[in-house]
């Protein structure tokens, strides 16, 4: 087997490569040593004359597919499927090896401490402390708080019973139905506008697309409560950010948490600079635990894997179903 790591942060990553060339002592293995961010013609240069690939943030579409014709699997690192054209990996015949949720512990731990930072006014107060000033700021527990999880996939299933924990009530919007899930954890399934309503935190747990795009558009982020806050740390995209940000600064919506925006890295330094508003830079699976799970999930799906079919798991992770 010839297999190339386009992953700049899995080459780099000497437990990853070890496991790897353990895993394959006889494959030719290339790996991207020179940190390249690799698109379009230098990542087709990288990867032909390659049986498999691992891949992370690369995006693999119709073009890039096509001028790889010995290419047979990918590997994926990370269980973001935005940069993979799975329509075309089917068309071709192309395998993926794919795991869901691996990093999903890493996530909802981060969406735990966004809330908490935001209610108890956390980023605020660690600025004006730093700026000179010395005064309490009232804030609220998340204990008892009503918290809306939009999407229960992987991650929003892990964060239900953390979240329970805490004495919350949670209520939880998908386009699946969860009806086991929801009666053993105690959740509440809702439509999407009355669980905006009704929540004191709502977080997003969708994948990106055009399916999802503004999802919570000015007139849903409006149902919000101005007391609420809202957590992103899915995808950029799924916002109306400038609607978000006029809501922000009119006091219209109590604070956000965002890990993902919509332009990565991100230009609105008005939106950044806000009070209210506590951003991390894509950092949702950047725990060491996150990145070896997902990293021996691509290692393993060079050996497991299969062409991506409409219906199965990963088809509706990216939201093509």
């Amino acid at each position: 087997m010839r297999i190339a790591v386009a992953s700049r942060s899995f080459s780099r990553h000497p437990i990853l490569r070890a496991e790897l060339l353990a895993r394959h002592p006889d494959a030719r293995i290339t790996f991207n040593d020179e940190g390249l961010s690799l698109k379009g013609e230098a990542l087709v240069a990288f990867l032909a004359g390659h049986d498999a690939a691992i891949t992370a943030l690369e995006r693999l579409d119709e073009a890039v597919f096509a001028a790889l014709p010995e290419l047979r699997v990918v590997g994926k690192y990370g269980v973001g499927l935005d940069m993979l054209d799975l329509k075309a990996m089917r068309r071709r015949g192309l395998r993926l090896g794919w795991t869901g949720g691996v990093n999903k512990r890493s996530v909802t731990e981060l969406v735990i401490s966004f809330a908490i930072a935001l209610l108890r006014h956390v980023p605020r107060g660690n600025a004006e402390v730093r700026g000179g000033e010395w005064r309490q700021l009232m804030g609220r527990q998340l204990s008892e708080r009503t918290v809306g999880i939009v999407g229960c996939g992987h991650i929003g299933k892990d964060l239900a019973p953390l979240l329970k924990a805490f004495g919350c009530r949670v209520l939880a919007h998908d386009i699946l139905d969860f009806p086991d899930f929801y009666r053993a954890q105690g959740v509440e399934k809702r439509g999407l506008e009355d669980l905006l309503a009704e929540s004191d935190i709502v977080t997003l747990h969708l994948p990106g697309g055009a399916g999802t795009r503004n999802l919570l558009s000015a007139d849903r982020l409006a149902l919000m409560r101005r007391d609420a806050i809202l957590i992103n740390c899915a995808r950029g995209g799924l916002v109306d950010e400038a609607a978000l940000k006029a809501m922000l600064m009119d006091g219209r919506l109590a604070a956000a948490g965002l890990d993902v925006l919509n332009r990565e890295p991100p230009d609105d330094l008005e939106l950044l600079r806000l009070p209210n508003v506590l951003v991390t830079p894509h950092i949702g699976g950047s725990a060491e635990e996150a990145v070896l799970a997902m990293g021996r999930a691509a290692i393993e799906g060079l050996s497991r894997n299969a062409i991506p079919e409409p219906g199965s798991e990963v088809w509706c992770a990216a939201g093509l179903d």
